[in-house]
């Protein structure tokens, strides 16, 4: 193996080992010596600009990514060229198991911002899910985590009012920033009022009356896109939870 190469290996298990999304990625629950396995395969291409493609809708599909900084939105297109997002992916969540199936990707993946991605190629990871215990439990983590996400998706556009809707995507945000260790009750959104307002299924108009309807009610302070939650338990009974702190 050249020095190079070498290198390249040698920063890649550095990155993931030291990485501090490691435990919502690849790497979870995964000791070194799968670790070391699992960084000779990974590969980190160049970072992508806002808007441009990680994959499209059919093409081969020949790898799993996991989103090391930014965001990327993925989305399907109707046969009329309606487009409808059905997923934002932030760092240290995983992306292109569309392409699982059929061998080729069922929508496109772009970037809402300046983003990097680890990429996993199928090749690789097939060998690796035979030589690594680790792995094939990752692996089946993820497809469950898919498939929940794919439910509460339904739920959230088949059986829940504007409000809770909204409520409910910036809970699911506030609990992705926990999750990795950020400020839950404070962050920017990635994507534009447009692009929210076709992930839930309502007019943008809707969604914008609705910002500065939570901002009149103190639930949330909304500065252009950063948004401030004021009031976490109000948006917790408005989609039919409980603060278990109070």
């Amino acid at each position: 193996m050249s020095t190079l190469k070498r290198l390249d290996i040698d920063h890649l298990k550095v990155s993931c080992k030291q990485c501090n999304l490691r435990e919502l990625c690849f790497p979870h629950g995964m000791n070194d010596e799968d670790l070391a396995n699992l960084d000779a395969v990974v590969e980190q291409p160049k970072p992508l600009h806002k808007n441009e493609f990680l994959y499209r809708d059919g093409d081969k599909s020949r790898a799993m990514y996991a989103v090391r900084s930014g965001c990327v939105k993925t989305m399907t297109e109707s046969a009329n060229g309606e487009e409808q997002i059905v997923g934002f992916h932030l760092a240290g969540e995983l992306l292109g198991l569309d392409g699982f199936g059929e061998g080729h990707h069922t929508c496109n993946a772009v970037a809402l911002e300046t983003s990097s991605v680890c990429e996993l190629p199928l090749d690789d990871l097939e060998a690796l899910c035979h030589k690594v215990p680790g792995l094939q439990k990752q692996m089946r983590r993820i497809m469950g985590k898919e498939v929940a996400e794919d439910h509460k998706m339904l739920l959230l556009l088949g059986k829940m009012t504007s409000e809770e809707r909204l409520a409910s995507f910036l809970l699911s945000l506030a609990a992705r920033m926990e999750e990795r260790h950020w400020k839950e009750t404070e962050f920017n959104l990635s994507m534009p009022r447009q692009d929210i307002a076709n992930y839930l299924g309502m007019a943008v108009e809707t969604v914008s009356r609705l910002f500065a309807s939570f901002q009149s009610e103190k639930i949330i302070e909304v500065d252009r896109r950063h948004i401030t939650i004021l009031d976490m338990n109000r948006l917790k009974v408005m989609v039919g939870e409980r603060d278990t702190d109070k």
